[in-house]
């Protein structure tokens, strides 16, 4: 099972950015997606969460600006972020809970990240 990530970019603070993650590769069905951000010198951080329902949550950071979503036909997730700020630059990892057969147990997969950088 692989994750791709793509999306990132250069933005202006208040702009926009959509962020995808595809998985491919030996796959039944994928439950909770993870996004997460990463900022130079920091750990990484829980940003917001999507389970297989459509149930979301978010960081309070995140509230009110991102938005997840996915499509479980296409094994895929987006992560919308607008009114972008200086404090969101860092590199967005998906992280996604895999079933690879019916009767397998969940295995988590990261994709290889994405840099986002606002500028003020």
């Amino acid at each position: 099972v692989q994750l791709q990530a793509s999306g990132g970019g250069l933005v202006q603070a208040g702009g926009s950015l959509r962020l995808s993650c595809i998985a491919s590769g030996s796959i039944f069905t994928i439950g909770t997606m993870r996004w997460y951000r990463q900022a130079a010198g920091n750990s990484r951080e829980l940003v917001g969460i999507i389970d297989s329902l459509g149930a979301t949550s978010y960081v309070d950071s995140a509230k009110g600006r991102f938005t997840i979503s996915r499509d479980n036909a296409r094994n895929m997730g987006d992560l919308q972020m607008n009114s972008l700020k200086p404090e969101d630059t860092g590199v967005y990892y998906c992280n996604v809970a895999v079933k690879r057969s019916l009767g397998d147990t969940w295995s988590t997969y990261w994709g290889q990240g994405t840099q986002v950088t606002v500028s003020s």
